[in-house]
């Protein structure tokens, strides 16, 4: 009887870890983070500093619930936002069981990867150490290399290469870290992806082709905000979800490279995100851009809250 089965299953100690995931921007966090859950629950790029809070990735296995914390890129901060995404990276350290410390393959040991080393120390904390980017590294002597500086600054838990592109050792590094896992049960239900609002995750699906397609110095001036949410009936075989969002940026200049000639930029920005917004709510998504520019918005606390950061972070 299914009663008698879930009796039978429950019969397990129920195990779980809180873990933040930190290191430089651009080592591929995010991208680890989805490889793990194994669905899209960070948006990801090529340019630094993609991600600017923090985001909450949850996996259940069995008896263990690893709830992974993925922190923005750590650099100094050239603005307010900055600041903000600096405080983001300490307080996840701060209120967490475990970290996962991720580096490139065959990178330098940065002045950051040092500090957050020194603050792994203060706090004793367990760290598993996570090589990326193993598919990009023809040289393997240079990782071994630098596995052995790193090793040699701090007592890992364990140490994994691994490639988040083609998913090489992402197993061995998820057992590595359920192995962290502490009695005292589970946190979320048992298909909880992530913590981010439906809103929240459509937004950064959209900000997340703007940083593919724009130029260098847009993306980082842009901000979305779902406006609207709302699932309506369309008198097909499936329901469709209007969302209206609006991109905010920093420039009149950049707002016409946002929508380009004739709209065409916009189009291509609409088209990629309403695809992937398709494929993760799995749902038809009408979808409608606007953009308006708010100068300065990065070094505007109102604005910063209303965009949806943490209000007590800019001494409001």
């Amino acid at each position: 009887m299914p009663g008698n089965t879930k009796t039978m299953e429950s019969s397990y100690e129920e195990k779980s870890a809180f873990i933040a995931i930190v290191g430089r921007p651009n080592v591929g966090k995010s991208s680890l983070l989805n490889a793990m859950i194994g669905q899209k629950v960070a948006i990801v790029s090529d340019k630094p500093q993609t991600t600017r809070t923090r985001i909450m990735g949850v996996l259940t296995r069995g008896e263990n619930q690893l709830v992974f914390i993925d922190t923005p890129g750590l650099l100094k901060p050239r603005n307010r936002l900055g600041e903000y995404m600096v405080r983001s990276v300490t307080e996840s350290v701060a209120g967490v069981d475990a970290c996962l410390l991720v580096v490139e393959a065959g990178g330098r040991t940065s002045p950051a990867d040092l500090e957050l080393i020194e603050k792994f120390k203060s706090m004793k904390l367990p760290v598993v150490l996570a090589i990326n980017k193993i598919d990009l590294l023809a040289d393997k002597s240079v990782m071994m290399t630098q596995i052995a500086e790193l090793s040699a600054r701090y007592p890992f838990e364990a140490v994994v290469p691994v490639s988040a592109l083609d998913g090489n050792g992402i197993e061995d590094l998820t057992k590595e870290l359920e192995r962290l896992a502490m009695p005292g049960g589970h946190f979320f239900d048992e298909d909880t992806l992530t913590d981010q609002p439906e809103r929240v995750l459509a937004g950064e699906i959209v900000r997340e082709k703007i940083l593919r397609l724009c130029s260098k110095e847009v993306p980082h001036g842009v901000a979305v905000v779902v406006e609207r949410m709302r699932e309506r009936e369309s008198g097909g075989s499936s329901p469709v979800t209007d969302v209206d969002a609006t991109i905010y940026c920093e420039k009149a200049s950049h707002k016409g490279i946002i929508i380009g000639k004739n709209g065409a930029m916009l189009k291509r920005i609409g088209t990629y995100a309403r695809s992937d917004m398709e494929r993760f709510f799995d749902c038809r998504i009408n979808l409608q851009l606007w953009v308006k520019v708010k100068e300065d918005w990065r070094n505007r606390p109102e604005l910063l809250h209303t965009f949806g950061f943490d209000k007590t972070d800019f001494n409001l």
